[in-house]
């Protein structure tokens, strides 16, 4: 065997040169990314549920009968596609899909499962989002809903899960097996 082909990093049928396995310092920083958008979507969710007065005032919170989607979506009137999303503002059904996508979302990337479904699912939300406020006040393209998208993306694709997270255990669940995809 050459040297070349017993290099992690080579392999020697192809030429082809791949990438070595991710590092320990950046599996932690990936697991930290993870933790720390899970926590802005979990907040967004605790927020507008029980308006703890951060971006909802209790008045307006969810549990006292308020919308956690008109502030936002009544607030895009103007934009591009604003006649369709101020259509969707405070409908029952708009909410319980938000809500439950800003706690799944949360939950998922806290606990470090599912990261494939939540990546795909966190990055539709945050696509619609940006969508709803296009054009864009401060940037012709780019806010954090895209950013954090990409991010989303990332911690799906460096298996982020893995470090600090329950990503090993929920691969060997009997659901998980049976429907890979939900890895």
């Amino acid at each position: 065997m050459s040297a070349a082909a017993s290099r992690p990093d080579h392999r020697a049928d192809s030429g082809e040169t791949i990438p070595a396995p991710a590092t320990r310092p950046i599996r932690y920083v990936w697991a930290v990314a993870r933790l720390a958008l899970g926590w802005v979507f979990l907040w967004a969710f605790l927020d507008k549920l029980f308006g703890w007065g951060f971006a909802t005032p209790a008045a307006k919170a969810w549990v006292s009968g308020g919308s956690p989607t008109t502030g936002f979506l009544k607030g895009t009137a103007d934009a591009t596609f604003g006649g369709l999303f101020t259509a969707l503002a405070g409908q029952a059904w708009v909410d319980w899909l938000f809500m439950a996508g800003l706690l799944g979302v949360g939950a998922a990337l806290i606990l470090g499962v599912g990261l494939r479904v939540t990546a795909v699912a966190g990055g539709l939300l945050l696509l619609l989002m940006w969508a709803a406020e296009l054009p864009l006040d401060t940037n012709p393209f780019v806010d954090e809903h895209i950013v954090y998208a990409i991010v989303l993306a990332g911690l799906a694709l460096a298996s982020a899960g893995e470090t600090l997270g329950l990503s090993r255990w929920w691969a060997a669940t009997p659901l998980v097996r049976r429907f890979p995809i939900l890895k």
